[in-house]
């Protein structure tokens, strides 16, 4: 787990980045920037209970290209998780509460999260443990309002100009944070490698097509 000075504000960007991309990346800095953060500690998960495990790659691997993609020196690459044995995101943070007293914690995620946060276990202990800052994703600007999410814990959102304010608030506290937007995914991705894959095997100078 990273180290964080008392009084610090940190941002917690979790996800299993698989893989990690410039989207990650953007949502990142805008977190910095709005947030007022100290630190932002990158969160490389050994995987998402809601998402299947088939297609990921090994965590080490996912962990080197966050470090590659992650440049400032703010962000702090981490996979501590897999080092406590905790699976599921109510669990990482009432690990890095009662490890960390004194810092300010905000939970990021991006906005096309928030359609699915209801399903996460324990979600409402999630949304009263840390104040979160949700950040724009393409298609997510006006489906937010609709959420479970943001429908459960309307009373506790703060206006966007307040977001520097946020890691001091003591949960539920929330915001939506408006920036530019990075089109990319992680799902779109994977499935364009594996088409130049599939292609590339399909190719009549490929071994395998001359061997038919």
């Amino acid at each position: 787990m990273p180290h964080a000075e008392k009084g610090m504000q940190v941002g917690l960007f979790g996800g299993s980045f698989n893989p990690p991309h410039a989207g990650h990346a953007l949502v990142a800095e805008i977190a910095l920037r709005r947030l007022a953060l100290d630190q932002l500690w990158w969160m490389v998960t050994p995987g998402n209970p809601l998402k299947s495990t088939r297609e990921l790659a090994p965590l080490a691997e996912r962990l080197r290209l966050s470090e590659v993609i992650a440049e400032d020196p703010r962000i702090k690459v981490t996979a501590f998780e897999a080092s406590y044995s905790v699976r599921f995101t109510a669990d990482t943070l009432a690990l890095v509460k009662k490890r960390n007293p004194g810092v300010d914690f905000v939970w990021i995620m991006g906005a096309d999260n928030l359609s699915d946060f209801h399903r996460w276990q324990r979600w409402r202990k999630i949304a009263t443990t840390f104040p979160i800052a949700v950040i724009d994703r393409p298609g997510s600007t006006l489906s937010f309002l609709s959420s479970v999410m943001a429908k459960t814990f309307d009373h506790a959102r703060i206006d966007e100009a307040d977001a520097p304010r946020l890691a001091h608030m003591k949960a539920p506290a929330w915001t939506f944070i408006h920036g530019p937007r990075s089109s990319l995914s992680s799902t779109a991705l994977r499935e364009k490698a594996k088409g130049e894959m599939d292609s590339a095997s399909e190719t009549p100078s490929s071994p395998l097509r001359k061997a038919r």
